[in-house]
């Protein structure tokens, strides 16, 4: 696999709290509520795989939830009321997506719904425009965001940046860092897995200088042997392997590489669920030749604050919760701060809301929707939310980052930082760490049609 230079080392270790005098210094202030809604309880609806596949990341979710939720109620809930949460599982079935949906869209007040994933966003696009319910999700694809023409903003918001438009940033990446870069994309047979696989991101990413070997690759998120798939995209010429998956999708492919002897000649990439706690873990099962796991290095998205970064006051707070309540380290993953970030945002939006429309009575999906479409607001000061006036529905901020894991003299281990070794239980693990490449850019558009895609 092969090696990058570090522009910015993170010395912090995960899960130790080395916070200001108050972790709530710096943190962004929600709007000030104008009606007292005391004596009420607002429940955050939530429908995704918490069993399935996508269990790994998702279930540290609920853990985010609960702790986040605890802690505003705890500092004056919603404006007086107290908030709760009513996960619902679909262990990634359609048919449970849509039955949960059948009945939560009934009872959900306020209309904003939380999904987990573009295959979700897509099934329900169209009933939520229907049913004028707002939804947050962490990231969507083009369809599930803009329509099958790419240009019809619904009634989902993402948080993370289109995975088209991540693909355009890490070759923006790979461009200047790796030599002769030629990238074969790899990733579930599911909407998400293809999703940053198309003609637009293509055209962009030769256009940087950057090839990309014709055909994609995919596989089922149950696969166990994916040795074909990767030698395909070997045999085409790929020095980079670009996984379009989470959870166990990443540590295959890289468990892949590693027994297939190629880790010293394709450097692992890929979208942000690609660095998360979850992959650092899973892939413990197999080890380099440089002694550490095979996920080591896989470069990619890093588009908020990351639980290393603990000059950061969001992180401080998310970090001091998850002490006081013994979270562990396979809980502090991208799902678990998506939930503190879910929550702050759904509060924000709902004071702004009941703020302008004269009271939590007045509230309507389509007034919950002009908000999103407006506000301008940062999340515990982990991202910033600006949906250009209703123009767009993700985000555009992206750095580049790469997983690693942590070394007894701080920093990443490597040759002269043997890897600090945690125990837990009868279990013994490394310790996964995310470390930003580069700062924060803003995407390239690689929608169809979009401002960044090539023109002949």
């Amino acid at each position: 696999m092969r090696k990058v230079g570090l522009v910015l080392i993170v010395l912090l270790v995960l899960g130790v709290f080395v916070g200001a005098s108050s972790a709530q210094e710096g943190i962004p202030e929600h709007t000030e509520c104008m009606f007292d809604a005391t004596g009420q309880t607002i429940t955050i609806h939530h429908i995704g795989d918490l069993s399935g596949p996508f269990a790994p990341i998702t279930q540290p979710l609920l853990a985010g939830f609960d702790d986040a939720i605890g802690w505003f109620n705890e500092h004056g809930g919603l404006c007086g009321a107290t908030l709760a949460q009513s996960p619902n599982d679909t262990g990634s079935d359609r048919s449970l997506t849509q039955a949960h949906y059948d009945r939560v869209s009934t009872e959900i007040d306020p209309p904003l719904l939380v999904l987990y994933s573009s295959d979700d966003s897509e099934l329900l696009r169209n009933q939520l425009a229907e049913d004028e319910i707002s939804v947050l999700i962490s990231a969507g694809s083009i369809e599930g965001l803009y329509g099958e023409d790419a240009a019809s903003p619904g009634w989902s918001f993402a948080t993370n940046p289109l995975y088209v438009d991540q693909l355009g940033s890490f070759c923006d990446w790979a461009a200047e860092n790796i030599d002769d870069p030629v990238l074969g994309y790899i990733g579930w047979d599911t909407a998400f897995g293809h999703a940053a696989f198309t003609p637009e991101a293509t055209a962009y990413c030769e256009s940087v200088g950057v090839e990309v070997v014709d055909d994609a690759e995919f596989y089922s998120p149950a696969a166990t042997d994916i040795s074909a798939q990767i030698q395909n995209l070997v045999d085409a010429g790929a020095n980079i392997l670009y996984n379009q998956s989470l959870a166990t999708g990443p540590a295959l492919v890289a468990a892949t590489v590693v027994n297939m002897g190629l880790e010293d000649s394709v450097t692992l990439a890929g979208v942000n669920w690609a660095l998360d706690t979850s992959v650092g873990l899973l892939g413990q099962s197999t080890f380099g030749a440089d002694g550490l796991p095979s996920t080591n290095g896989i470069v990619g998205s890093v588009p908020f604050r990351w639980w290393t970064e603990l000059d950061n006051p969001g992180i401080q707070l998310i970090t001091e919760v998850a002490d006081a309540n013994e979270r562990p380290p396979t809980v502090r993953n991208i799902a678990y701060l998506l939930g503190w970030q879910t929550v702050d945002l759904f509060i924000e939006a709902y004071i702004q809301t009941a703020n302008r429309e004269g009271g939590f009575e007045n509230i309507t999906g389509a007034a919950i929707r002009e908000t999103l479409e407006t506000m301008e607001y940062s999340p515990l000061g982990l991202f910033d939310v600006d949906y250009a006036d209703g123009a767009l529905r993700d985000t555009s901020a992206n750095r580049i980052g790469v997983l690693e894991y942590l070394g007894e003299n701080g920093g990443p281990a490597g040759p002269d930082n043997p890897p600090v070794v945690q125990t837990a239980g009868d279990q013994q693990f490394l310790i996964p760490i995310v470390v930003p490449l580069t700062d924060f850019e803003e995407t390239p558009d690689l929608r169809p049609g979009g401002a960044d895609v090539p023109t002949e």
